[in-house]
C-alpha cells in the first residue's frame, strides 16, 4: 500500500469483515488513533490531517517461515546480547497476539523454552476499556512465578506490551526482556523491562 486511499480501503475491508478498531491497528500496524482516522476519513471524505504515524509492511518476511526463522535468530541475538548483561535466565517466550506469535513460537523453539501467547485488550470483540486487561491463553505454557521474554512485531504507542507486562507480573511472572522488530516509539524499555528491536523509526521533527 503506497497511498492514504490504499491504506484506507483496506482499514475498511477489514472493519467489514468484523474486526475492531483495535484488531485494524494490530493489522496494519498503525496506531489505533490513525486507523480510527482512515475509518472516519472513508466515511467523511475528511480533509483534516492524518496523525503524525508510520505504516510498517513486514509481510516479506510474513508469508516465508523461512524468513521468519532467520528474523526469529537475530531476535535470539539481541535477547541473549541483552541478558547477559543482568544473568537472568528464560523460561517462557511469550508471543504478543497477533503477529508476534509465529515469531515468538520460532524463537521458543530455538531456545529450548517453553511457550505461551498474550492476547490484549484490543483483540477482544467487546468495545476496548482501559480497565479491562488482555489475557495469557491457558493452552499453552504456565508463566507463574516464571522468567519471560515477550515478543511482538511492532511497537507503535508501547500500550500493549506495557498492557502485556503489567498483567504478567500480576501473576508473579517476572518480564526479563522484550524483543521486536520495529520500534516506532524510540523507547528504552517498557514498564523497566529493556525493549531490544531490529530497526527503530524515528520521526526527524521529534529528534531533541
Amino acid at each position: 500500500m503506497k497511498t492514504i486511499d490504499e491504506l484506507t480501503q483496506k482499514a475498511v475491508e477489514l472493519q467489514a469483515g468484523g474486526l475492531s478498531t483495535g484488531q485494524i491497528a494490530d493489522e496494519l500496524n498503525i496506531s489505533r488513533e490513525t486507523a480510527t482516522w482512515l475509518l472516519v476519513h472513508a466515511k467523511k471524505r475528511d480533509v483534516t490531517q492524518a496523525p503524525k504515524d508510520i505504516y510498517i509492511d513486514w509481510s516479506n518476511i510474513g508469508r516465508s517461515s523461512h524468513r521468519q526463522r532467520l528474523i526469529a535468530g537475530a531476535l535470539i541475538d539481541m535477547i541473549l546480547d541483552c541478558l547477559d548483561k543482568t544473568d537472568e535466565c528464560i523460561d517462557v517466550v511469550v508471543g504478543v497476539a497477533l503477529s508476534g506469535i509465529p515469531i515468538a513460537n520460532l524463537v521458543a523453539d530455538e531456545l529450548g523454552c517453553e511457550f505461551t501467547t498474550y492476547h490484549p485488550n484490543k483483540q477482544r470483540w467487546e468495545p476496548e476499556s482501559k480497565e479491562i486487561k488482555g489475557t495469557i491463553s491457558q493452552n499453552f505454557a504456565k508463566v507463574d512465578g516464571k522468567n519471560c521474554v515477550l515478543i511482538d512485531d511492532v511497537v507503535t504507542t508501547g500500550a500493549t506490551l506495557s498492557e502485556a507486562v503489567e498483567v504478567l507480573e500480576g501473576v508473579e511472572a517476572k518480564p526479563v526482556a522484550i524483543a521486536v522488530l520495529v520500534d516506532k516509539k524510540g523507547i528504552d524499555d517498557i514498564r523497566g523491562v529493556p525493549l531490544n528491536a531490529l530497526l527503530r523509526v524515528t520521526r526527524v521533527d521529534k529528534i531533541e
